[in-house]
């Protein structure tokens, strides 16, 4: 959809972001003291997304793989924003719920609609677009490098939810109970090249 904007609106638009400091991970209801060991066999942390997981590809979602969680971890849950979207709030490409503790790993291509879940436990929630699954990135051209941020979260309970639950249900029943986090970071830009992803940590206010 944001591949028709005219680049001289994206350039326009260049500073306009929601921020950072505007990121699930950032919220101080879901300080973690753990960390989790989050990456991708697609593409290293800070690197530029492949096409294929983007709007001018597939637009299938990335492979990812983890770490140990903490001893009590109930389930875990992900969720995928932008926060360089020229928009108020980061824009949420994937909420993934349920995920069973003992889980390392989501293939590629698995965030798609469920319906009303998996077989084991997990749900997919709903995106920016208001539909389930994944939202490929698809930044205004010119408009710069944007941050793809994948957030996993450790959970000491699993979230009673809806079946199809938005960012701000997550977050609410996730507070209090995350034990440990994961962050993750692709970048996609149109029209020009892809720099460094920038660390989300700069941008929280102190």
């Amino acid at each position: 959809m944001l591949e028709h904007v005219p680049a001289w609106l994206g350039q326009m638009l260049h500073h306009v972001r929601a921020g950072h400091a505007r990121l699930v991970v950032v919220d101080p209801a879901l300080a973690a003291q753990g960390e989790i060991d989050l990456s991708s066999p697609a593409f290293a942390n800070g690197a530029r997304l492949p096409e294929r997981f983007t709007a001018d590809g597939d637009g299938v979602s990335p492979p990812l793989v983890w770490g140990d969680v903490p001893d009590g971890t109930h389930s875990l849950a992900l969720i995928v924003e932008d926060p360089d979207a020229p928009a108020l709030a980061p824009l949420v490409h994937a909420i993934v719920w349920g995920i069973p503790a003992t889980e390392r790993r989501l293939a590629e291509g698995a965030i798609v609609r469920d319906g009303d879940g998996g077989a084991d436990g997990r749900d997919v929630g709903r995106n920016s677009f208001l539909s389930e699954g994944w939202l490929p990135p698809d930044p205004p051209t010119g408009h710069g490098s944007h941050d793809y941020v994948f957030q996993l979260f450790a959970l000491s309970a699993t979230p009673e939810l809806s079946a199809t639950p938005g960012r701000a249900a997550v977050v609410e029943a996730m507070a209090g109970k995350v034990l440990a986090a994961g962050i993750l970071v692709g970048i996609y830009s149109r029209g020009e090249p892809s720099g460094l992803a920038r660390d989300f940590r700069d941008a929280v206010p102190t």
